[in-house]
């Protein structure tokens, strides 16, 4: 026995959740995914997605509608006459029609522990804001924005020191086995469905470049938290006068350390410090080590390996202000 799914996701995130579904036994008998974009250095090469490479490899068919607001688009996707669809960061909200397109509906795979951060960027907010624990939640989807009824919860621990990236990868391997789970569950008719709190609830908002500049007036545990929550896409930065001119830099690896100044100021060479490998800079509240940095078109370098050939003075004092990128 086996569901027909079908699938619909993007990104690197939605890949492994498609090979397991698939190893699992299941019958994915289509892939839907954002259409081919420009990449490359003058983005003229249309790229297909990873779930595109994904589906191909795997010999699956693939969609990619722009949206279902066409009829005949919804009927493509009814008559292929699935039990189930899953999505994992597809990248559209799904019409009703899609919604009811399938004999049990379609199930989501959401990168927290709702109702708290639903919406685009939810493992970025987690750790912007501190958060110790967030998780994987399989959901029935509903009109509205991550709304639905919740059926499987996997909880993740956000340890001090993990950035965005390297919880990207631990909930994309726990969602894809929580989505297995879940779609065994539904087969043997025992996937119980819990509506989510009314308390609690908290947006993800996309990450707009006017918050990844780094404000040095906020205390080094949120400064910390801000630089990993942004690490390593797209990157907080800061910017310094090297050679006479500012330049923007990006901070992808920090510690909070110990120390005072004036926020902004650079308050120890790092190749001197016995507190930590890092770029010390005062914050309101503590000190942060800028412990990884990046300049415009260079490699990410350690902190001492960077200095060195591109000092920044103790004293020198880094804007405290948020600025538009």
């Amino acid at each position: 026995m086996s569901l027909r799914i079908i699938f619909m996701g993007t990104p690197d995130f939605s890949v492994p959740t498609l090979q397991n579904l698939k190893q699992a036994g299941h019958e994915i008998v289509a892939v839907y995914t954002q259409p081919p974009r420009p990449a490359g250095r003058r983005g003229l090469d249309l790229t297909k997605s990873p779930v595109h490479q994904a589906a191909e490899l795997l010999g699956i068919p693939v969609l990619t509608p722009l949206n279902f607001k066409a009829e005949e688009d919804r009927q493509i996707f009814r008559d292929f006459n699935a039990d189930a669809a899953v999505v994992v960061a597809y990248g559209l909200l799904l019409p009703v029609a899609i919604l009811e397109g399938t004999k049990l509906g379609c199930y989501n795979g959401h990168a927290s522990l709702l109702p708290r951060w639903r919406g685009a960027a939810p493992i970025q907010r987690a750790i912007m804001a501190g958060d110790e624990k967030t998780g994987m939640i399989v959901m029935k989807m509903e009109k509205g924005l991550d709304t639905g009824p919740m059926a499987l919860t996997k909880e993740v621990e956000i340890t001090e020191m993990m950035t965005a990236g390297e919880l990207h990868d631990k909930l994309m391997l726990v969602g894809a086995r929580a989505m297995v789970e879940a779609m065994a569950k539904l087969e043997a008719d025992d996937l119980p469905l819990t509506p989510q709190p009314e308390e609690g609830v908290l947006y993800a908002a996309k990450i707009d470049k006017g918050e990844t500049r780094i404000d040095f007036s906020r205390s080094a545990r949120d400064v910390h938290n801000h630089i990993r929550g942004l690490s390593p896409f797209p990157g907080a930065w800061f910017e310094a006068e090297i050679n006479g001119k500012p330049e923007r830099i990006k901070v992808l690896a920090s510690e909070v350390s110990e120390g005072d100044g004036r926020p902004g100021e650079v308050i120890e060479h790092p190749v001197v410090s016995v507190l930590s490998g890092g770029l010390l800079v005062a914050c309101s509240e503590g000190v942060v080590s800028l412990t990884r940095l990046q300049k415009a078109g260079g490699k990410p370098m350690d902190a001492d390996v960077f200095l060195r050939g591109t000092p920044i003075a103790a004293g020198t004092l880094l804007s405290a202000q948020v600025g538009i990128a």
